[in-house]
């Protein structure tokens, strides 16, 4: 598998400072609140599809950063949001801003026939809802800057069981939503596209995208150590499932999967 450098070395650089510094307004305590810090750095590999459709999937990081203070549990995020913080909280709401990156589709992925699409960083925003102290709700909407340029969005919920910050495993569904831009970039075929590739041009509209779960768990190893992981599957849906690029070049079972190592300091 061949991978373009210097844009591998910006997205991991980009992942760690968004999961950084999106631990840090997540402890945003009154000022009174001079109970020791916890912070936790988990790091590893994960192995995502890579670019929506794909049949193949590229290497990249798996960061998570929490704090938490003095005997607080560190405050549950499922392992395939967003990064982001919470800006405004209100009992069980919270919305903040998320940021998330889409790998490059190159020609090559694609028969060499179809267009590019780049390298894409994607801002917005979410909102989630705590209905119990193990359900979660959460709704994310990003705009892609470059690359597609479109709207891509997640409607999810997680069951959570833990036992403090000893160990975790979370469950839940996902619905995974775009605009037209964002599903004419990966799954439409234009007419010069069809011309030069012999497939039939296909005008993607938006709307759902994928359906999928997500499985995470975590376990403390020590009071320093632990280990992370999750596994992730979507189905492609709509007029993405229909898609003759994905007929061609990709695979409708979107698979995804990484395990971090992590180490907690005061």
């Amino acid at each position: 598998m061949t991978y373009h450098q210097p844009r591998r070395a910006f997205a991991a650089g980009l992942s760690f400072v968004l999961a950084f510094f999106a631990a840090v307004p997540a402890l945003a305590q009154d000022e009174e609140d001079r109970r020791p810090l916890r912070t936790r750095v988990g790091l590893g590999p994960q192995l995502v599809p890579s670019f929506p459709g794909s049949e193949r999937v590229s290497l990249r990081p798996f960061i998570d950063v929490s704090r938490a203070r003095g005997d607080d549990d560190f405050a549950f995020e499922a392992p395939d949001e967003s990064a982001g913080f919470p800006l405004l909280r209100a009992e069980r709401l919270s919305v903040g801003p998320s940021i998330g990156i889409e790998g490059r589709r190159r020609s090559d992925d694609v028969g060499g026939v179809l267009s590019e699409v780049g390298f894409t960083v994607e801002v917005g925003g979410f909102v989630q809802y705590q209905v119990s102290d193990a359900v979660r709700l959460r709704v994310e909407g990003r705009k892609g800057l470059g690359g597609h340029r479109g709207w891509i969005g997640m409607v999810g919920a997680d069951y959570v069981m833990r036992d403090h910050d000893r160990w975790l495993v979370s469950i839940g569904p996902r619905v995974t939503l775009a605009d037209n831009r964002y599903m004419d970039a990966y799954f439409g075929v234009t007419p010069d596209d069809a011309a030069r590739s012999g497939l039939s041009a296909y005008d993607a509209g938006g709307g759902v995208q994928a359906v999928g779960a997500t499985l995470g768990v975590l376990r403390q190893l020590s009071d320093r150590w632990g280990i992370s992981g999750y596994a992730k599957y979507d189905r492609l849906a709509g007029d993405a499932d229909d898609s003759p690029v994905v007929d061609s070049f990709g695979s409708r079972n979107q698979l995804s999967g990484g395990i971090a190592l992590s180490y907690t300091f005061d």
